[in-house]
């Protein structure tokens, strides 16, 4: 098994290069700073859905919102957020409030999403399964965990609400397009196909065997 590598943190800027995809390891902590767009089960429904594995033609508007999302996500970032949002009294919005969300909700949609959108990085908490990882190694990309119970403090790396995009999927499904700087994360799959969530389960199996053993 390998050891996750663990080395100071590592400034990234969005759009990401497969280059710097594929060099990055487990157990990097980076700073990741441009424009990337959050995505919740709402979100990734509607994507297989409507454009990927599409029951029927999609709209006018779908479309248009499509080519936006094509363009802001060609080598960018989903983030798995539902965030907490307010609307300014002189427009626009201000994000109060950004944790990640529980990640292998999106496992039955992520790994096409990836390919589809040509996504250099997925952010969420808790790691994705080997649909996703598979995807890691082909598109390529990187999955990172964000901290858990820290909403507040990864807001403050929301620099500006850029746009939303099918809000009446209500504020915590819509995609935000948001500009982060200095986001922090760690790399937790890569796109070697290792994955740390993996490592540590079979080290869990591994050790509930053994007290079960010693308990018979």
């Amino acid at each position: 098994m390998n050891e996750p590598v663990v080395t100071d943190e590592i400034p990234l800027t969005l759009p990401l290069r497969d280059s710097e995809v594929k060099e990055l390891t487990l157990g990097q902590s980076i700073r990741l700073s441009g424009t990337l767009i959050t995505a919740r089960d709402e979100a990734h429904k509607w994507l297989v859905e409507t454009f990927i594995r599409p029951a029927s033609q999609p709209s006018p508007k779908d479309l248009d919102i499509l080519a936006q999302l094509r363009s802001l996500l060609m080598g960018g970032a989903i983030y798995h957020c539902g965030p907490v949002v307010e609307k300014k009294a002189e427009g626009g919005y201000r994000i109060l409030a950004a944790g990640p969300t529980t990640s292998a909700r999106e496992e039955p949609y992520e790994a096409e999403v990836m390919q589809f959108l040509n996504l250099k990085a997925v952010i969420g908490k808790g790691g994705m399964g080997l649909r996703t990882l598979e995807a890691c190694q082909q598109t390529p990309a990187v999955y990172l965990h964000a901290v858990g119970g820290a909403a507040a403090l990864i807001a403050q790396s929301v620099t500006r609400v850029v746009d939303v995009f099918k809000l009446e999927f209500g504020v915590p499904e819509a995609l935000w397009v948001l500009e982060v700087r200095d986001f922090p994360a760690v790399v937790t799959m890569d796109a070697k196909g290792n994955s740390l969530h993996e490592q540590v389960r079979a080290v869990s199996q591994i050790e509930l065997q053994r007290l079960m053993a010693r308990n018979q």
